[in-house]
């Protein structure tokens, strides 16, 4: 494997366009899967295999679950954001600074239970919203263009599924 294949095990995030409610509807439900996809993806892993890298120079599948927590809630908030305000510019946070604080060497548990409760939540959101509802955008200053929830629901459907490949892929490598 490639380290581009590492990184991005399900390829980089690319948008489907045009948008469609069949587009729209098939990234909820990658959303929606995601709680129950990374805890198989992580299911009987000993402490020593969860703090692995899944890749070299890479974070550690503790690392991983943990951040998808942090990001996700970061992601419902700005949706809820774009929902209630004109075009609001949100808050960029550095990941990699995240992943190195002490909460990310707690039980994935936490973090498990946590994405449980924002993908219910989130979907909720989803699936409520009207055509008119996913145009609506955020500015985000680190890409330094607007966003709309059409690219963001696609983006982190795309993101569930990355880091769920992360550690099926290590696992693979691995033989776990």
């Amino acid at each position: 494997m490639t380290p581009e294949d590492l990184r991005y095990p399900v390829g980089r995030f690319e948008p489907v366009l045009p948008v469609t409610s069949d587009v729209r509807a098939a990234a909820i439900a990658e959303i929606a899967r995601l709680p129950g996809a990374m805890r198989d993806a992580v299911s009987g892993l000993s402490d020593a295999q969860l703090d692995t890298p899944y890749r070299p120079g890479g974070w550690t599948v503790r690392q991983v679950v943990h951040h998808v927590a942090d990001s996700h809630m970061n992601g419902i908030i700005r949706v809820k954001l774009a929902l209630t305000e004109e075009s609001p510019t949100i808050k960029p946070y550095d990941e990699n600074a995240w992943a190195r604080l002490a909460d990310m060497r707690l039980p994935i548990r936490v973090s498990l239970e946590l994405v449980d409760g924002i993908h219910t939540r989130w979907v909720a959101v989803y699936r409520a919203m009207t055509a008119d509802q996913f145009a609506r955008s955020f500015l985000h200053p680190e890409h330094g263009k607007r966003m709309t929830l059409d690219y963001h629901v696609q983006e982190y459907a795309w993101h569930s599924r990355h880091h769920v490949a992360h550690v099926t892929a290590l696992r693979r490598r691995e033989g776990w």
